[in-house]
């Protein structure tokens, strides 16, 4: 990188960077680096960076050294990697949200929460969205590195992610008890903590990613990326729809030009798939995933539900063989009229349950009773094809009188 640093710009922005530390106003010094800097690239910007950081430059601890960094030279930085990739690329998100997580830290770092709470709060909770960031990152691109033999990230990154979560539930748990004196150092702990990351994202995540995925799992990605979503709720173009039609020289469009609504697409209906690595010659395909009957079979029995399957005929088709089922049921019920299945007190309610299903003006219905000395929870739900057309009803009974008696959080093991 070092032919990067011998121009006047980046000792510009170096001298820029030490008057900072010297105490010097950020705002008397943007005149300076609008004039000075203007013309420094991407790749100066930011082999000027590695070698301040090496120097000792308080980027994160020093609070005007960090707001002149993440709000006048990352938006350069960020415009300049972002560009790189086509609109609506996994990749160029990822990169896009970080640009907004320095934003925003910008933003919070300027507010007292003790002079302005509600505002420090609404900011706080901007950031927190950072959440569906971490969970794209878990359930699609780690994945994939799996894939091509990199599994790091599913472990050392991922506790990262922990470790974020964690600092942020403490803050909002200092929020929520007004304890308004440890607010900022437990701000600047989550800040400092997610600016690493991102630095490990952008220096060898992202760069290793780009280069050991291919495009069809780019592709894949995009598609799967917009099920999850993204912090904000914000919207990007669907990478698995445009990525055909942006030609190489025209990744640098600006995001409005090619950010048209497009029609979702769900997984299940992507033809593209990622490679799988298990024998599919004895499984079905479901909808996200391959089981053998008996994995089916051995996964409805463990449930603790009770189970029964009635179809648009009002027929009883199946149940579940759990150990533990609430209500007793025995093979002869198959082909049964389902209202030859309840008694005679409980059968105009079942059979108006199933008519409103049919006409479609309902789709769940509930109740609650008491069963030796137990509290059960009952649901029916209405069965649909994807053109809407009734399928039949699910009754799905539950025992849920421990659940009901649950009080806050459990984290740990409680087999000793």
């Amino acid at each position: 990188m070092s032919e990067f640093l011998g121009g006047t710009g980046c000792s510009c922005l170096e001298s820029i960077f030490k008057a900072l530390c010297a105490g010097e106003s950020a705002t008397d010094l943007m005149a300076e680096f609008e004039q000075g800097c203007e013309s420094l690239s991407g790749d100066e910007i930011e082999a000027l960076f590695h070698k301040l950081q090496q120097e000792g430059v308080p980027f994160n601890s020093n609070p005007d050294v960090a707001e002149f960094y993440h709000t006048v030279v990352t938006e350069k930085l960020s415009a300049h990697q972002i560009l790189q990739y086509a609109p609506g690329h996994p990749v160029r998100v990822y990169l896009q949200e970080n640009q907004l997580i320095r934003e925003l830290f910008a933003k919070i770092n300027r507010i007292d929460p003790q002079q302005d709470l509600d505002a420090f709060t609404a900011l706080f909770e901007q950031i927190g969205t950072v959440e569906k960031h971490y969970v794209r990152k878990e359930n699609q691109l780690f994945p994939c590195l799996e894939q091509h033999g990199w599994d790091s990230p599913s472990t050392n990154m991922w506790a990262l992610h922990d470790e974020i979560r964690d600092k942020i539930r403490s803050l909002r748990h200092s929020l929520e008890a007004g304890e308004l004196e440890v607010l900022l150092g437990k701000s600047e702990a989550m800040q400092q903590q997610m600016l690493h990351l991102i630095a490990v994202e952008e220096q060898r995540l992202l760069p290793n990613a780009m280069n050991l995925l291919e495009e069809s799992e780019w592709v894949d990605m995009g598609v799967g990326d917009a099920e999850i979503g993204w912090m904000l709720d914000r919207e990007y173009p669907r990478y698995g729809e445009v990525a055909d039609e942006v030609e190489p020289e025209t990744k640098a469009v600006p995001e409005e030009v090619v950010s048209e609504e497009t029609d979702y697409v769900h997984p299940s209906k992507v033809s593209k798939r990622g490679k799988l690595h298990i024998d599919t010659s004895e499984m079905y395909h479901y909808d996200e995933g391959y089981l053998t009957p008996e994995q089916v079979n051995l996964m409805l029995k463990v449930l603790p539900l009770d189970i029964t399957y009635v179809d648009e005929h009002d027929r009883v088709v199946f149940y579940n063989r759990g150990d533990d089922r609430l209500f007793p049921r025995s093979a002869n019920i198959i082909g049964r009229e389902v209202r030859f299945c309840h008694p005679p007190k409980s059968v105009d309610t079942v059979l108006r349950i199933l008519e409103e299903f049919k006409k479609g003006t309902q789709d769940v219905a509930d109740f609650r009773i008491h069963v030796k000395g137990r509290y059960v929870l009952i649901r029916y739900f209405a069965v649909r094809d994807e053109q809407k057309q009734y399928r039949g009803v699910i009754e799905m009974s539950q025992d849920i009188t421990d659940i009901t008696t649950m009080e806050g959080e459990q984290r740990l093991l409680d087999w000793d």
